[in-house]
């Protein structure tokens, strides 16, 4: 004998949590920014700052420079807010050393780009405003 179940159809609930998830999470996002006057650019990003290079306790020029106040001074190390952050890379063209901080940011065409700063790429001569 064969009894007919009734079949609903299948869901995947880890997918469902995590969907749920991104868009909390984007807009907590929305409202943070939004808090700060910040517009954002990019659709996707992180930032990575590498503490054994890092000299924030010289300078926190990363710190001082980040319109988003994302990154802050905590316990001896730069910290991040990623939900603050817009991978501006205002951090990354202010930092006083190569290859500390790193962004990587998409933006909504598609185009994905990487930022970290190497001084090699700087102009060799300084304007005499410099000086």
């Amino acid at each position: 004998m064969s009894e007919k179940r009734d079949e609903k159809p299948s869901m995947d609930i880890y997918r469902l949590l995590l969907e749920t998830s991104k868009k909390q999470k984007k807009a907590k996002r929305e409202q943070l920014l939004k808090s700060v006057c910040v517009k954002e650019f990019f659709e996707d990003g992180n930032i990575r700052i590498d503490m054994k290079t890092c000299k924030g306790v010289e300078c926190q020029f990363c710190i001082k420079v980040c319109p988003t106040k994302a990154l802050y001074w905590k316990a001896g190390e730069i910290g991040v807010t990623e939900d603050l952050c817009v991978y501006c890379s205002s951090c990354v063209l202010n930092c006083m050393v190569d290859d500390c901080i790193e962004v990587r940011r998409k933006r909504q065409n598609g185009d994905c780009k990487d930022d970290s700063a190497r001084r090699g790429s700087l102009p060799k001569t300084l304007p005499q405003t410099f000086f």
